[in-house]
């Protein structure tokens, strides 16, 4: 569980409805009627890694399924997942290491990472990757040690081609609520966390996707236009090195309802999100029975977060990125 999204849910449950946009991904078997968000794809497409909990997100396991004809394998739970409150992963770009955050201790025997804020206790979070091996499958998880994990609420690592490791976080430099930061790599490790200037920190930025040839960022947040809770938002690097000023995505990226954590797919234009997207009731409806109504609330689109697939190239091109 992360406080800020979580009140975010709450208060688009309470105060909107949403109309369907994009493409549900992998109905009934990614998306389901628990939380999915966090799409990772291996270099050639066909696995994808994400993140599955319950509606409350007391229990975060990272899930992966094949693509198989065509058709995406009934998920299951990672090597290295399914013990801890796993959650957020991200491979790189060439493959070869996937980063998550954890609760899991530092130290085996210690007790898990626990955070507080605004009074509420809630699983902390560091920074952990797997490294691929030489078999094709995944290391021991390994802790990336550094000050990026000073006070355990981490979250929704991104890796460039560089290396570099982008994230959200709250820290004493964050404001009231999460920023995004970047670490990068060096010789012995990973740099000192430097926040990403996209604004000031009045407004809750979080869940940063960087492209990796680090041309441009995405994350989520509310720049004061969103339309429905935390929207997606893109930067687009200027030659000087700077961010430039965020631009809500327009399309099928947002909603109405929750849009979150979202990712780039290994084809251009392809962006992944996490959406709370519900599918309209009207009424009066065809007579329920309680096999009909437990069926329909377990399914996607019953107001769970849905991982939904949608089509950025024409931002991209509008900026002068192609490829």
């Amino acid at each position: 569980m992360r406080l800020i999204p979580f009140l975010w849910m709450v208060a688009t449950a309470l105060g909107s409805s949403s109309a369907m946009a994009g493409e549900l991904f992998g109905a009934g078997v990614i998306s389901t009627g628990m939380q999915e968000t966090s799409a990772t794809f291996t270099p050639d497409g066909n696995t994808v890694y994400f993140m599955r909990s319950d509606f409350a997100e007391r229990d975060d396991t990272i899930m992966l399924s094949h693509r198989q004809q065509g058709r995406w394998s009934p998920a299951e739970v990672a090597s290295f997942s399914g013990q801890w409150h796993d959650s957020e992963p991200a491979l790189s770009p060439d493959g070869k290491r996937l980063f998550f955050v954890s609760n899991r201790p530092v130290k085996p025997g210690d007790k898990p990472l626990v955070a507080e804020m605004m009074g509420q206790k809630f699983a902390g979070k560091n920074l952990w990757y797997v490294e691929r091996q030489a078999n094709g499958s995944w290391g021991q998880p390994m802790h990336v040690d550094g000050a990026h994990n000073d006070g355990v609420m981490l979250y929704s690592p991104s890796v460039a081609a560089n290396g570099d490791v982008y994230f959200s976080a709250h820290r004493p430099d964050s404001g009231k609520a999460y920023q995004i930061y970047v670490i990068h790599k060096t010789a012995t490790g990973y740099s000192a966390p430097e926040q990403v200037t996209l604004g000031d920190t009045d407004h809750n930025r979080m869940d940063p996707c960087i492209d990796p040839d680090g041309r441009f960022i995405l994350y989520a947040g509310n720049e004061g236009d969103s339309i429905g809770g935390p929207d997606i938002y893109i930067a687009f690097r200027q030659a000087n090195g700077a961010w430039g000023k965020p631009e809500r995505l327009k399309g099928d990226a947002n909603s109405t309802s929750l849009d979150i954590a979202p990712s780039l797919g290994r084809s251009f234009g392809e962006l992944y999100v996490s959406s709370s997207r519900l599918e309209e009731v009207n009424f009066p409806k065809t007579p329920d029975t309680a096999a009909t109504l437990a069926k329909r609330m377990q399914e996607p689109l019953n107001g769970s977060r849905n991982i939904w697939k949608v089509d950025i190239a024409d931002t991209l091109r509008a900026h002068g990125i192609d490829r």
